[in-house]
């Protein structure tokens, strides 16, 4: 059964904050999240009634020691040689989950690409130039900004690159 999916004006997160401040065109999308949900991307794109291929997670990895953003979309996975190199790095692996919430400033699962405590390197996976808008995390659960791919990468200055794997 599908959630309804309510539109708002402001979601009052970093994210929200940092793309009004930027005068950035979005649309925010809360849902009811369920905690017991196994994906909190595939609850977005099914609650917001958006395919799965336009949803873009916010996964944070560690490249030769360093955090870096990869956003890819929910239908699929991170490809985590492909991140390695389109930063120029030789060995990925996911992050701890602790080091992400502690540098981005958000909790697992609402980490969003905008608004981080720490700006991260990010590269966005190379298929969300192929949507005229796409939706990640606003910054917590239940809570999605839709917003071109061009300003997300603009704003994050986003590195784009074939990351994602079906």
């Amino acid at each position: 059964m599908a959630k309804k999916a309510k539109k708002q004006q402001s979601g009052g997160t970093p994210a929200t904050v940092a793309l009004t401040t930027s005068g950035t065109a979005f649309t925010v999308h809360a849902y009811d999240h369920d905690p017991s949900s196994p994906s909190y991307g595939e609850e977005a794109a099914e609650a917001l009634g958006v395919s799965p291929d336009r949803v873009f997670k916010t996964l944070v990895a560690e490249v030769d020691g360093e955090l870096v953003v990869a956003v890819v979309p929910v239908a699929g996975s991170l490809d985590l040689k492909a991140l390695a190199a389109a930063v120029g790095g030789k060995r990925a692996a996911m992050a701890d989950p602790a080091a992400a919430e502690r540098t981005t400033g958000y909790v697992r699962g609402g980490i969003s690409p905008l608004g981080q405590r720490r700006r991260l390197r990010t590269v966005l996976d190379a298929s969300a130039s192929g949507h005229l808008t796409i939706c990640v995390s606003a910054g917590r659960r239940g809570l999605e900004v839709e917003l071109s791919a061009a300003d997300l990468a603009t704003l994050t200055d986003a590195v784009l690159a074939p990351i994602g794997r079906a």
